[in-house]
């Protein structure tokens, strides 16, 4: 038997066994129980969910867009696209992943606790984040940053080592690139 990593059959992967993480846009009625019926396919079938915004978009057709960030194969991505237009409020499924380039931003407030050195350098790592002070204590601030899940990541991670309390994220909004709507 080989090794893992030795031979060439482990560095040829089925395009259909790489998993992949996916951006879906879901417009749907908004009226009670869509949302708790759309978590229910993700759970139902043990698909997880990374990121989950919900808004409505539209108040005169009472529509609302439901984003969600997932990960799966291809082929599970396309099966959760398929379950997702059965459903009676769903009017469309979009896989903003499949476009250019998607418009994704999420925002995020993070507590950071400090004193003296501390303090410094969490108001120097804000600043180079482009990071806007919403609360500031003698021992504590609040920063909003708005970015790319994987910015908001890096300054989260940054903020651990110079006293972060607590965090709170929006999820991912996005939209396709270009003049068409969903």
């Amino acid at each position: 038997m080989s090794q893992k990593g030795s031979g060439s059959a482990y560095f040829l992967a089925e395009k259909s066994d790489v998993v992949e993480s996916h951006t879906l846009s879901v417009l749907v009625d908004n009226e009670p129980g869509v949302l708790a019926r759309v978590i229910g396919l993700f759970s139902g079938r043990g698909y997880n969910i990374e990121s989950l915004t919900v808004s409505e978009v539209e108040h005169e057709a009472h529509l609302s867009r439901i984003t969600v960030v997932t990960a799966g194969t291809p082929d599970v991505i396309q099966q959760i696209r398929s379950q997702l237009e059965r459903l009676v409020p769903v009017h469309k499924v979009a896989d903003l992943s499949l476009t250019h380039e998607p418009i994704e931003r999420e925002l995020c407030l993070v507590k950071v606790r400090g004193t003296g050195e501390e303090r410094v350098e969490a108001l120097r790592l804000a600043q180079a984040f482009e990071a806007v002070t919403v609360d500031a204590t003698l021992d504590s601030f609040v920063f909003q940053l708005t970015g790319r899940s994987r910015e908001v990541d890096r300054f989260i991670k940054l903020m651990t080592s110079v006293g972060l309390v607590e965090v709170s994220r929006t999820g991912v909004a996005a939209l396709a690139r270009g003049g068409t709507a969903m």
